[in-house]
């Protein structure tokens, strides 16, 4: 085979190869920008839901604090009450605590908070006392944080296919390049050198979270 023909041949050989290259890679960046906008996509609900949950959270936060509100200004009526040794007042008032505040203060009297010192200053102070919308907050806080989570781990997914998608830019570059050069051995070099990115990628993308 004469030295012209070879060269032919190896040219013709390069240019398959580098079409071959191009087209895998096209389809490869374009599922990859697909994969990057489905992430981001996650992203933005998770972060709308987090949004949510913090706005549910508080408003049991002030529900829970209008009931407290309410049962401080019962259980200080009581307290003048007692104080004054007013027993008719005493007991309408206490008819009144509400269902959630009634666990608590009678916990908070068997500890005799006016012989033991070390009696909880309150009903409040004691674990029993939990006024309406005090654990649906705390639940929709975490919740809310949960989601947060999530949209950080999406952002951080979208950002790695984003990163995926530059890299398969290098190998459509590269794979270009490689029909610019007279010579076939430097045009093979670099179609090595974009063959080893791509591969490189295409090991990234197996590993990578998808969403189909």
């Amino acid at each position: 085979m004469s030295e012209q023909r070879r060269r032919t041949v190896s040219r013709w050989s390069v240019e398959n190869v580098a079409v071959a290259l191009l087209a895998v890679t096209a389809v490869l960046t374009a599922w990859s920008g697909f994969e990057a906008s489905k992430w981001g996509g996650e992203m933005s609900i998770a972060f709308s839901r987090a949004s949510t949950q913090r706005i549910e959270a508080t408003r049991q936060a002030t529900t829970a604090e209008a009931a407290r509100a309410v049962d401080l200004q019962v259980f200080g009526i009581w307290l003048q009450a007692t104080a004054e040794d007013d027993q008719e007042l005493a007991e309408c008032t206490r008819e009144r605590f509400t269902e959630h505040f009634t666990p608590a203060f009678d916990e908070w009297l068997a500890a005799r908070p006016r012989k033991n010192a070390d009696a909880p200053a309150s009903p409040f102070a004691l674990d029993s006392y939990v006024p309406p919308g005090r654990v649906e907050a705390q639940e929709a806080d975490a919740r809310a944080d949960a989601y947060f989570e999530d949209a950080l781990t999406d952002n951080r997914r979208g950002d790695n296919y984003t990163l995926l998608t530059v890299l398969f830019a290098l190998v459509l570059f590269f794979g270009a390049l490689a029909n610019r050069f007279d010579s076939p051995r430097r045009s093979w070099t670099v179609l090595a050198g974009a063959g080893v990115l791509l591969l490189f990628g295409v090991s990234l993308l197996a590993v990578f979270p998808k969403i189909v």
